[in-house]
């Protein structure tokens, strides 16, 4: 797998004038890594995950996937929001094998991946409820579950824990590391947390904001095996620093375009 963004431009037109979300976006994402792009509000962090699902067109660049441009939303990248979106009449199960149900997948086929998923999520006992029964870390590991049943080449996450109270948020950043290092999966994130994404990426793209584009690329060179003890450590409270002082020395640009 191999994400690929290039000279990216998002702009939205008002009465008064056309407004520049993203600028020159450039990144990449390669099979197995989990990257993350950091930001602040109105660093275009959720356009551009977008833009690489396919929900938003890009005012000139393009997105490609295994060297095929991006033109809509596909199987080949699940996305999961920060607000769940889950169907609340249907149970666990239901919710997770919904998109193997449209693609129409047999129903001993999508038994087997929900079953499998909802075992990776640690909710095989919880199938049978329905998610208003469910907490807010239980209704997302459903959302996960859900976009990894289609067996995405990416799985794209806009602020996953962002409605997460703090104690619920630490345990699913655990949770989604273990699920990365377990699955493999790809994973491309967008997050204002730095402290989340030093503590889950092996690379962070740092994006300033009005407009937004990529400020700088910082690797993070942490042992895969991270804990919560992580985050005390010399190492990791250096990195967040440094992304901390990228994000404080951004000058934002004016908005308008033109008249």
């Amino acid at each position: 797998m191999h994400l690929e963004v290039t000279h990216l431009y998002k702009q939205f037109n008002t009465r008064q004038a056309a407004i520049t979300a993203l600028k020159d976006i450039n990144l990449h994402v390669e099979e197995g890594e989990f990257v993350c792009a950091v930001g602040a509000s109105g660093s275009g962090k959720s356009t551009l995950l977008r833009l690489i699902a396919g929900l938003a067109k890009p005012t000139s660049g393009e997105v490609q996937v295994d060297g095929r441009r991006v033109t809509g939303p596909g199987a080949d990248r699940g996305l999961v929001f920060q607000s769940y979106s889950l169907y609340p009449w249907m149970t666990v199960a239901e919710n997770v094998g919904f998109g193997l149900k449209l693609q129409g997948f047999p129903r001993a086929v999508r038994r087997e991946q929900v079953n499998y998923y909802l075992e990776v999520v640690g909710l095989s006992r919880f199938a049978h409820l329905l998610p208003r029964e469910l907490s807010g870390g239980m209704k997302q590991r459903v959302a996960i579950a859900r976009a990894l049943a289609s067996q995405p080449k990416i799985l794209l996450l806009d602020e996953p824990f962002g409605a997460l109270d703090v104690q619920t948020k630490e345990n699913m950043q655990l949770f989604l590391l273990n699920l990365w290092q377990r699955t493999g999966t790809t994973i491309f994130m967008i997050t204002h947390d730095v402290e989340e994404a030093v503590f889950l990426a092996q690379r962070i793209y740092v994006m300033t904001a009005h407009p937004g584009t990529i400020r700088q690329e910082v690797t993070i060179d942490l042992p895969l095996d991270r804990s919560s003890g992580s985050k005390r450590q010399s190492t990791f409270q250096a990195y967040r620093d440094e992304i901390i002082h990228l994000l404080c020395q951004s000058e934002p640009e004016p908005l308008l375009i033109h008249p």
